[in-house]
Parts: C-alpha cells; sequence; structure tokens
C-alpha cells in the first residue's frame, strides 16, 4: 500500500458509505453553510486527499469536512504543514565578557537554585466559560447536522471532563464555578442526547446521571430543564409513556418554564408527543394547543441558552405534532404537520429535515397515497437515511408498503431502492 494514501480517510468513507463524488458535495453544502457560498469541490478533490496528493485543505473546506464527518482533521488522516523556523547565526562572544560571566554568574545561579520556586496561582475567569460555551455551540451545531453520532456523544463526554478540569485548575469565584458546573453538565446532556438519538439507551442513561449531578451543583435552571426534558424523549422513545411523562413533568416545573413562555411551549409540545404515544387523543390535542398559545406569547429579544434558539421554534413545534399524530395513526393531520414542519425547518437542521421526511412518507403510506409516499421517501439525502432513526423509519416503512400494495409498481421501486441505496 502507498504510505503516503490517507487510509483514515478512506476507512471513514467506506464505513459510512460516501464515494468520492457524494463527500463533495457533502463539503461544499457545508462549505456553503459556514460561509454562504457553496464549496466548489468534485470528486477529484477528494481522490487527491485519499492518494495523499492534499496533505491539508484550506481552513474552510477543513472546518465544513469536520461538520460533515464529526472529526477533526487530524483523525482524518490530514497532516499539518509544518513552519520552517530559520536557525539564528551564533552570537559573536568577547572572551572578556564570558569570563566575568562564568565569575560572577556563579554565585547568582548557586542562589537562584536555593530558592524555591513557587508559581503564580492560575485564576480561572469568565474567559475560561465563554472558551468552554463556544465549544458548547460547535457541540450542537454538530449534532443539528449529524445527529446520534457516537463521536458526537464522545467529544461531548470529553469536553465535560475538560470543564470539570477547570475547577482544579485554580482559584474562581463561586459565579464562575456555577458556570463551570453548568458547562460540563451542558456537555454531559448532549452527550446523553447523542446517546438517546443514535439508541444507546444504556449509554444515555449512563450519561443521564452525571448530567443531573452536574446540574444540580450549578443551580442551573436551564440546564436542568434541558435534561429532564431529555430524559422524557428518551423513555418515550423506550415506549415507556408514564416514565416520560414523568420525568417531561419535572421539567416542566423549573421556574424557566414560568418565566419564558418558550420553555414552557417546548415542555408542553413534548408533553403532547408523550400522551401522542400514549395513544390519549385528547390530552394531545389539548397539549399542543396550549404550547402552540404559549409560543405565540413568547418575546423574540429574550436572552435564552444557545441549545435552545439553535432547535426549537414553529418547525419544531410541528415535528413534534406530526410524531405524535403518527402515533395515534391521524394521518392526515400527521401529513398537514409534517409539510408545516418542512416549510419552516432552518438549513442547518439537516438531521431534523430527514426524520421529518420520513415521517411525512409514513403519514401519506397510512393513506394508502402509495406513489407519493414513495417519492416522499426516495427523496431524504443519503447522508441523513443513515442516521438511526431514520434507518429504522424506513426499514419499517418498506415493511409496510409490501403489506399494503405488495404488487404496485411502486413497491417494486422501493425494494430496488432500499436494497441499493440504503444501509
Amino acid at each position: 500500500m502507498d504510505a503516503t494514501r490517507n487510509v483514515p480517510l478512506e476507512a471513514w468513507m467506506q464505513e459510512h458509505g460516501f464515494s468520492s463524488n457524494t463527500l463533495a458535495d457533502a463539503v461544499n453544502q457545508a462549505i456553503g453553510d459556514l460561509t454562504g457560498k457553496v464549496g466548489g469541490l468534485d470528486g477529484a478533490s477528494v481522490r487527491d486527499w485519499k492518494a495523499g496528493r492534499v496533505r491539508w485543505p484550506k481552513s474552510a473546506t477543513r472546518a465544513a469536512l469536520e461538520e460533515v464527518t464529526g472529526l477533526d482533521a487530524a483523525a482524518l488522516g490530514f497532516v499539518p504543514r509544518r513552519r520552517r523556523s530559520p536557525i539564528p547565526a551564533p552570537p559573536q562572544e568577547d572572551p572578556d565578557m564570558h569570563r566575568r560571566t562564568v565569575i560572577t554568574g556563579v554565585p547568582v545561579a548557586l542562589a537562584v537554585a536555593a530558592a524555591p520556586a513557587v508559581a503564580a496561582p492560575r485564576r480561572v475567569g469568565m474567559s475560561d466559560v465563554g472558551r468552554l460555551q463556544r465549544r458548547f455551540a460547535e457541540i450542537v451545531a454538530r449534532d443539528h447536522r449529524h445527529g446520534g453520532q457516537l463521536t458526537i456523544e464522545q467529544r461531548a463526554a470529553a469536553l465535560a471532563d475538560e470543564a470539570l478540569a477547570l475547577n482544579s485548575a485554580g482559584s474562581a469565584t463561586q459565579r464562575v464555578r456555577g458556570q463551570i458546573y453548568a458547562s460540563a453538565a451542558s456537555f454531559r446532556s448532549s452527550a446523553m442526547w447523542a446517546a438517546i438519538d443514535g439508541r444507546r439507551f444504556g449509554d444515555a442513561q449512563t450519561h443521564m446521571r452525571e448530567a443531573q449531578a452536574l446540574a444540580e451543583m450549578s443551580g442551573d435552571q436551564a440546564i436542568k430543564f434541558r435534561i429532564w426534558s431529555h430524559v422524557g424523549t428518551m423513555y418515550r422513545h423506550m415506549n415507556r409513556p408514564g416514565d416520560a411523562r414523568a420525568a417531561n413533568d419535572v421539567a416542566r416545573g423549573r421556574s424557566i418554564t414560568r418565566r419564558d413562555p418558550m420553555f414552557a411551549s417546548l415542555g408542553l409540545a413534548r408533553q403532547a408527543a408523550i400522551h401522542g404515544a400514549a395513544g390519549d387523543r385528547t390530552a394531545t390535542r389539548i397539549a399542543f394547543d396550549q404550547a402552540q398559545a404559549a409560543m405565540n406569547r413568547a418575546t423574540a429579544d429574550a436572552y435564552r441558552p444557545v441549545w435552545m434558539t439553535a432547535f426549537y421554534d414553529q418547525a419544531e413545534l410541528n415535528s413534534l405534532a406530526l410524531s405524535a399524530y403518527l402515533a395515534l395513526l391521524q394521518w392526515e393531520t400527521a401529513e398537514s404537520h409534517g409539510y408545516r414542519c418542512l416549510a419552516a425547518l432552518r438549513p442547518h437542521m439537516r438531521r431534523s429535515r430527514g426524520i421529518a421526511t420520513a415521517r411525512l412518507a409514513r403519514a401519506q403510506l397510512g393513506q394508502r397515497d402509495t406513489e407519493p409516499a414513495v417519492a416522499t421517501a426516495m427523496s431524504i439525502p443519503l447522508d441523513a437515511v443513515r442516521h438511526p432513526r431514520v434507518a429504522d423509519m424506513l426499514s419499517t416503512f418498506g415493511v409496510d408498503l409490501r403489506r399494503f400494495a405488495p404488487t404496485s409498481p411502486h413497491t417494486v421501486a422501493w425494494t430496488q431502492y432500499e436494497r441499493e441505496a440504503l444501509p
């Protein structure tokens, strides 16, 4: 094997089903999201990476590639360029000066050696907290692009540990220590969410316990809400609606839901999705009406944490409604919410778009609209169909399609597509 080939990149592409052309397309789109201008890479560019002809792509390309893969450029086998430092010429010595330095320097050296080494104590401050918060924003962005990946879970857990290490790195005020614990809890809750999203529920529960303890030490109401709201979602996905409702009630009981209607809206919308999973039509409708009313009361200029502003809006409310009404087998209502969700989704919500599109296809199939259902399912981008939740939904979609319309030409087309394109 050629020693210059980028083996880690080739292995990642093979594991995730990317060709040179499809990876180039994904990176171009990520460049567009980051810079406002779509990139100009093609399959030949990626082949140059794999062959080792390009060892360190440009900064915008590296950032986009890291967004697509969820890995640092170095972990993908790229090698930073080394800068050559000029070697300074040795200084010309004055023999008399050298002799005086040797003679007079002996007592000074002895005095320095005898003096104890005292390191100045490090002061941990809000600048350190700011760096943690910027890294947390990067984790949130990766989650919305990819979702469910083990690499995101591991990265978030490692950053939680890094945040906690700051508390042992030096002195800090009580306020700063509280912010550090809140940052650690935020990272750990993101690790928990990545595990939930990837269907790794045992790992999610381990992260949950860590996150809850850190949140209590922080005293931060917003992160406590996030963690308990995630717990409710986890139990809903585990088909434990009673536990899901109880956990979500804890989230909704946080004081922040009384101060900010947007938090109240999210708690009610997730409660409605839990009612849908439990088969309670009346409670589902009432909770969604209340969630919409609370959202309508929320002011746009209120301060909210980045994890909240990055995802909760009208599109997410409709996404939760789509999920609930699918569970209730109310296909037409679910389809309506599906279209509204997709129309309002922000461009960076790639994982959410894949999930909503898969759910929309199921709502159409529930009405026996086979042709549009298959077309909708086939419209999901290939990078999104690899998401664990999307893959599960499309697998179920195929089973139901063959049961409802076993001889339909659309079923034949889907089965072939499933065999050739899906993981």
